[in-house]
């Protein structure tokens, strides 16, 4: 089908319109593309990848990055050039908030429960006390399966340790809240 140049161009802005990631671009604020960047990034960068990524300028991202900083959502680490990372704690305790507010402190101790018993399963099932103490061969002898399993356990395994510990912190901040108040211990 030939077009004439205005279809041409009303189609070009329609298509971009649709397109996800520069309705993103076009529709969020240079801090807020950081801020989307830093939440799924776990290693530590430069403000020129942030940059890159987000769509901004270098000192554009650099301001939206010493503001996260500031905030205790990200870390600077490193000199020259001045890495971030998103701050696990931050993270860690906004998951905790979140699970608090959303679900009842017998809701959480339920799920907490059956998390500490698949870990003692875990546990039970490999002889040790935590999953870093699992030997994993090496030998190319040994079914591929088998390790491929193995490696899938003790990844699900270090996830209910890490939730394990969120969801006790969840219990605690759910029982000390009533509807969001904080209850007094008088």
């Amino acid at each position: 089908m030939i077009c004439s140049p205005e279809e041409e161009t009303m189609t070009d802005q329609s298509d971009s319109s649709n397109d996800p990631s520069r309705r993103w671009e076009t529709d969020r604020t240079t801090f807020q593309r950081v801020y989307d960047i830093l939440v799924g990034t776990t290693d530590s960068v430069p403000a020129q990848q942030f940059a890159e990524w987000a769509h901004c300028s270098e000192n554009g991202a650099r301001q939206a990055l010493e503001q996260l900083v500031e905030m205790g959502i990200a870390e600077q680490t490193g000199d020259r050039p001045t890495l971030y990372q998103r701050n696990p704690s931050y993270f860690q305790w906004k998951r905790v908030e979140t699970l608090a507010r959303e679900q009842s402190a017998g809701e959480l101790r339920t799920r907490l429960e059956e998390l500490i018993e698949t870990d003692q399963e875990l546990q039970e099932t490999y002889g040790v006390p935590e999953p870093d103490a699992v030997v994993v061969s090496d030998d190319p002898r040994e079914n591929h399966d088998v390790i491929h399993d193995r490696w899938d356990d003790l990844t699900e395994w270090r996830t209910i340790r890490r939730d394990i510990t969120i969801l006790k912190r969840a219990v605690q901040r759910a029982e000390s809240t009533n509807n969001g108040r904080i209850q007094s211990n008088t």
